[in-house]
């Protein structure tokens, strides 16, 4: 069974960091990618960003490249997302998800989803 735990969100300032963990389990983590997805209060959900040892460089999103840096440690099976210069813009629930694929990032992922962890950045 595939399971993803998303951890790191919290409530903070803007302008401070956030590290966002996706602990992962039930499949070869190397084989897939995996991809951080947000979603604010009453938007839709939308893609961040995405890591794949398949794929060259990550993807980001626009709206936080430069700011937010996606990595993974392949031995621990855990992605991470750290996030800096945080605005009120980014407050949303934040979901790592296995993907087949980084791009298009909507398009890649195969169903399997954590189950998100809040982030909330004040002004």
């Amino acid at each position: 069974e595939v399971q993803l735990q998303a951890s790191g969100g919290g409530l903070v300032e803007a302008g401070v960091s956030l590290r966002l963990s996706c602990a992962a389990s039930g499949f070869v983590f190397d084989e897939y990618a995996i991809g951080w997805f947000r979603q604010a209060p009453g938007k839709e959900r939308e893609g961040v960003s995405c890591i794949s040892s398949g794929e060259s460089h990550p993807y980001y999103a626009d709206f936080v490249k430069g700011r937010f840096t996606i990595s993974s440690d392949n031995a621990k099976n855990t992605a991470y997302l750290q996030m800096n210069s945080l605005t009120p813009e980014d407050t949303a629930v934040y979901y790592c998800a296995v993907l087949y694929f980084c791009v298009p990032i909507d398009a890649g992922p195969t169903g399997s989803w954590g189950r998100g962890t809040q982030v909330t950045v004040s002004s």
